[in-house]
């Protein structure tokens, strides 16, 4: 390692105490610190262990049922995860056999249908998906039905629309594993989409972004989700049709976007 003397010190260190982002490292000459060097490696290590790790569907059903709630497990048509990362498109829809189950399952038609799927950090589901489904369900019990925690493995964003089509759910909040950063392996983002069908697309869904402690929280993305499910329940949108006032404090409703013709 480096003798401290050899480094030269970035001047934008004080910045350092702002953001978790790689910023003001230093150099040795035309290099980085053997320390930064270091911890870069660590980083994408742990990046790439988020990205392929397995999600343990049974202890985390197990997880969810013990916290009162009821567990259906589901999978992609992506055989595995190599299959996964090379074929988009199998992680965005059910596998033949989940088809089955679910156009023959009696429990349908509710307001809202959680999904929890592993995407493409099982890491951020197995340490936060739990948490923000308490929170999620506190805000949401008390006015709208819920119908039974699908926990997709797999699974793409658009999967949601898949699972919400077959159990004609009104609305899907899809909470799933994002893609790591070099600084947040463990980041789950939180998708809604209204009337879920297969052939929606993503400007038709509403995104909540970096839930962790170091992120967003958990009641705080519970409130969020909580304004943007009761405005595209109330108004029948979502996406870019449905503007995020949540943060502005704003009591007043979205307006529906006008078609043509319209006055």
């Amino acid at each position: 390692m480096e003798h401290r003397a050899l480094v030269t010190v970035d001047p934008w260190i004080h910045l350092k105490a702002y953001t978790r982002a790689r910023i003001a490292l230093g150099r040795v000459g035309c290099s980085l610190p053997t320390h930064e060097m270091l911890q870069f490696g660590y980083a994408h290590a742990k990046a790439r262990d988020a990205v392929h790790a397995a999600l343990d569907v049974e202890g985390l059903c197990a997880q969810l049922q013990a916290a009162g709630f009821e567990a259906l497990p589901v999978r992609s048509a992506a055989r595995d995860r190599a299959s996964f990362l090379l074929r988009p498109d199998l992680g965005r829809r059910l596998d033949a056999e989940c088809v089955k189950r679910l156009r023959q399952s009696t429990r349908k038609g509710y307001d809202v249908l959680p999904i929890v799927a592993d995407g493409l950090s099982s890491v951020a589901v197995r340490e936060h998906a739990l948490p923000v489904l308490a929170a999620l369900r506190a805000a949401f019990a008390a006015r709208w039905s819920l119908g039974p925690v699908v926990v997709a493995t797999q699974a793409r964003v658009a999967l949601s629309d898949h699972v919400g089509e077959l159990l004609q759910a009104r609305l899907v909040v899809m909470l799933i594993g994002e893609r790591p950063g070099l600084s947040s392996p463990d980041s789950l983002g939180i998708y809604i989409t209204y009337e879920p069908r297969v052939g929606r697309h993503d400007a038709e869904r509403n995104c909540i972004s970096n839930i962790r402690p170091e992120g967003m929280d958990y009641d705080a993305a519970a409130r969020k989700a909580g304004w943007l499910v009761e405005h595209a329940l109330r108004l029948g949108l979502s996406g870019i049709a449905l503007k995020d006032d949540a943060d502005l404090g704003q009591v007043g409703a979205p307006q529906r976007p006008r078609s043509n013709g319209e006055e």
